[in-house]
């Protein structure tokens, strides 16, 4: 979670991987819309730019501010379920643990997410935090209607009918176009989901990649740099029983090996960096097959208690695996000494102005490194490859592009940045990532 401390009087907030600070005037806690556009106001009067923070997990500062800053903890809850619609209306700061353990209860669902539950419903979208799938996409892509506060403090309701251009824009809007209070996102009947998790090594994964994902509805796979191992996991709907793992089992795949062992592995690979190839070797081992059904939730998503930097690309579906390629062939070439496994996700092309899905199906490849760790060389090598791809950064994860090179690789840039003008002349939601990802 992102916290607040105090620096010399000023209240200091920081992102929970710790390497983005910003010194807010003040903060403001709204119970509600109206408490929203009553503090935008305020901080129009007051010269003051505003940002909303919620839970701090984008590693880039797009939600730094050194005005006002908006903590949405009173907006949570779900407002109403529309069985017939098929829809859940939800307020903005609602954690997706909440969402998703609520949904549940209701015998409902999402149809896929992302693989943790810390982040507010709004700071996920507003990013486009996804999962991975072949045919269902991003949080941003489940939403049927969002309320957002734009700069004047009005209240918009946006949906396909109705604004319908914002509607387009803003759900993955960067906190650039105003503060969203709620989304209403599609769901349907909760549904099982049986996973099947398996070790593969990294010609396979890449020479039979395309059968993998056609196969699967949701296909993702680690690879362990200075090895030739990778993990599979495969998710597909399930007419059941549930079979969920053991609470031994579990523990020790998901606690002790994927946070407790993998923790201790970091901190000797950060301080003694040679050892980091025969660390990867052992920990490309431990985690062994396995097969669960589960309801979605709890398939999709697992705790991350290891904290990290991270960049992520996406890339036309069809270059993932030269791309991925080419980053293991420029790690065994180089010194750098890699303790994090490389994440690959895929997902459908969808509608949504500045998704990095936008248009076109991708794949996501993700890299990591932990949290103090040297990570600028490594990073702008992994960048070098992507953008050579035509990749987009995702907005919540470390990148060095700017406004000239992404209007290169999104179609619709300029409609984005034509409503942000529109819509926030005097730039109320700016901050000096957005000067740098959208332009002045």
């Amino acid at each position: 979670m992102s916290t607040i401390s105090r620096a010399n009087g000023t209240r200091v907030w920081r992102n929970w991987a710790g390497n983005v600070t910003a010194r807010p005037v003040r903060e403001t806690s709204p119970a509600s819309a109206d408490e929203v556009a009553d503090a935008i106001r305020r901080a129009a009067e007051d010269g003051l730019t505003v940002k909303t923070v919620g839970t701090g997990h984008s590693f880039t500062a797009v939600a730094a501010t050194d005005g006002l800053l908006i903590r949405p903890g009173l907006l949570t809850g779900i407002r109403r379920i529309d069985r017939t619609a098929m829809t859940v209306t939800v307020e903005s700061g609602t954690p997706l643990r909440r969402l998703n353990t609520a949904l549940a209860r209701e015998g409902l669902s999402l149809a896929n997410m992302g693989d943790i539950m810390a982040q507010t419903v709004a700071g996920a979208v507003s990013t486009g935090t996804h999962g991975t799938g072949r045919d269902s996409g991003s949080l941003a892509a489940q939403i049927r209607a969002l309320e957002l506060v734009t700069a004047d403090g009005t209240l918009m309701t946006c949906d396909a009918d109705h604004n319908a251009e914002v509607f387009a824009a803003a759900r993955i809007g960067l906190g650039a176009l105003g503060v969203i209070t709620a989304v209403t996102l599609a769901v349907e009947p909760l549904f099982l989901l049986t996973a099947r998790e398996e070790p593969m090594s990294f010609d396979r994964v890449t020479a039979d990649f395309d059968a993998l994902y056609a196969e699967n509805e949701h296909f993702e796979f680690y690879w362990f740099p200075h090895t030739d191992n990778c993990t599979t996991k495969r998710n597909n709907r399930s007419p059941g029983p549930a079979a969920p793992p053991g609470a031994v089992g579990a523990w020790i795949e998901d606690e002790l090996l994927a946070n407790g062992l993998f923790q201790v592995a970091s901190t000797v690979g950060r301080a003694v960096p040679a050892a980091v190839p025969a660390i990867a070797r052992i920990a490309s081992r431990a985690l062994s097959a396995r097969t669960y059904t589960d309801i979605p939730y709890k398939v999709f998503t697992s705790p991350r208690r290891v904290r990290f930097l991270e960049m992520e690309y996406a890339v036309p579906r069809e270059a993932c695996t030269a791309a991925l390629r080419e980053v293991k062939a420029m790690i065994e070439r180089s010194p750098l000494k890699i303790g994090f496994p490389v994440e690959v996700r895929t997902a459908p092309a969808d509608d949504i102005t500045l998704s990095t899905a936008s248009g076109r199906d991708s794949a996501y490849i993700a890299v990591h490194q932990y949290r103090g760790a040297p990570h600028r060389a490594y990073f702008t090598a992994v960048e070098r490859v992507m953008t050579a791809h035509g990749g987009r950064p995702h907005w919540g994860k470390l990148h060095t592009r700017d406004a000239g090179q992404l209007a290169r690789v999104y179609p619709r840039f300029g409609e984005f940045t034509a409503l942000r003008d529109r819509l926030d002349p005097e730039r109320r939601f700016g901050n000096d990532y957005l000067r740098r990802v959208l332009g002045a």
